[in-house]
């Protein structure tokens, strides 16, 4: 039609799904495809499901804390025979899954997720999952639960390991302050001898048992087999005494009670030879280089800078039942650095927080028997380090938050749609 403006054929450009990327290099295109790729997260959160089910398993067989450390505290799930030196990888460990999951939704983000304001919800529902998850792993590696046994009358400075042992070498001849070299438990039973400048003497551990009883003289017991008597001639205190080799234990309410015999080997040869033994806190003396030393296998120590007295220990049950009614301790807490000397009542749920350790009221044996039995009611506190306990609430509520605005964005959205209609 004369004067009629040519018409143009003009196409719309649609918005790439990489956009906002595209300028990154090509193979760091493609990591970040892969770690951000939704079936990379199907896959592990499948394998995740089924880690918990093979690990709630083992804990049948291995007990609940080695269960724990294998299968969820682990890169990998180790395999091999039995009596093998060697072992391979047969599945990922819990750490693995979860430092995997945690780099998906990080790197989903970069790749995918653009801030606006209709996603905030969304921003702060996934900020509070990798905070749980960064949580969680924090946890796993700076949490310790101890425990500090007193009577009435009693004071310590140090809470006790339940499980880990440490074999100690201490250096007394100071009147002021001991000076005490300590060696975990998992060193003498992997290595024979153990060699450090910072040691006054070489170890050398002759024998090890991960668990055993001692006795004075040889037990009469029908089902002990001939031969699983160990006579250990050493010197100390525990000189003539004899070992019996006991099996591995692995559930929670027994524990193992390691024992070894071991050397110690200055410049000019051996010094002297003990048996140690966990079950009986006995710190056998000698001398050499004119100095006096100790030596013990001990339940592993954590000292404290303050000390925690026990004043009074409180067993109460309901009436004609074992069922308990009131565990309490009065405790006096001093801290000579900060100048403070306080009391304070620890009981069920109604714990002590302080210097970042929580004293749980955890065990009692305050009644009559108990008394009669060791002569002073005594209390057992369960004391926990956890830097970060805060973090799963923390989490909580950034999910709901999170939640809570999304839903609301999108109801006032729908709710300004349908009065505009």
């Amino acid at each position: 039609m004369t004067g009629a403006e040519p018409i143009e054929n003009k196409t719309e450009q649609m918005p790439s799904p990489n956009r906002g990327v595209s300028r990154w290099p090509r193979p760091l295109l493609h990591v970040m495809d892969f770690f951000s790729s939704l079936r990379l997260t199907v896959v592990f959160l499948g394998l995740s499901v089924l880690l918990v089910f093979i690990g709630t398993l083992a804990q049948v067989d291995e007990g609940l804390y080695e269960a724990q450390n294998r299968y969820f505290r682990s890169l990998f799930i180790y395999w091999g025979p039995h009596g093998a030196s060697w072992k391979i990888p047969v599945f990922p460990g819990g750490y693995l899954i979860g430092g995997v999951l945690l780099v998906n939704l990080l790197a989903a983000h970069a790749r995918r997720f653009k801030f606006s304001r209709k996603k905030i919800g969304i921003f702060i529902i996934h900020a509070g999952i990798v905070l749980m998850l960064v949580g969680q792993f924090a946890t796993d590696l700076l949490s310790r639960e101890t425990q500090m046994q007193m009577f009435e009358g009693e004071s310590k400075s140090y809470s006790e390991d339940s499980r880990e042992t440490e074999f100690v070498l201490i250096d007394t001849s100071d009147a002021k302050a001991d000076r005490t070299y300590s060696i975990p438990e998992s060193k003498l039973a992997r290595h024979p001898e153990i060699k450090d400048s910072r040691l006054p003497f070489v170890v050398r551990v002759k024998s090890y048992w991960p668990n055993a009883s001692i006795f004075e003289e040889p037990p009469i017991k029908a089902n002990i087999p001939p031969g699983s008597l160990k006579p250990a001639p050493t010197d100390g205190t525990l000189s003539q005494h004899f070992v019996l080799p006991e099996p591995v234990v692995k559930d929670m309410d027994r524990r193992n009670v390691p024992a070894a015999v071991v050397e110690l080997v200055g410049d000019k040869g051996p010094v002297a030879s003990f048996l140690v033994y966990a079950g009986v806190f006995t710190r056998q003396s000698f001398m050499a280089n004119g100095k006096s030393y100790d030596v013990a296998l001990r339940f592993a120590r954590y000292y404290n800078p303050f000390k925690v007295t026990l004043l009074k220990a409180t067993h109460e049950n309901y009436k004609g039942t074992d069922l308990p009614k009131n565990f309490a301790s009065v405790v006096r807490l001093e801290n000579p650095k900060q100048n403070e000397a306080r009391e304070t009542k620890i009981y069920m749920n109604n714990p002590l927080r302080y210097e970042g350790l929580t004293f749980f009221q955890y065990q009692m044996a305050a009644d009559e028997m108990a008394v009669q039995r060791m002569g002073r009611a005594s209390s057992t506190l369960q004391v926990v380090r956890n830097p970060s306990w805060l973090t799963p609430y923390l989490s909580c509520v950034l999910v709901g938050v999170g939640l809570t605005v999304q839903f609301m964005s999108h109801l006032i959205g729908f709710l300004m749609k349908r009065r505009n209609a």
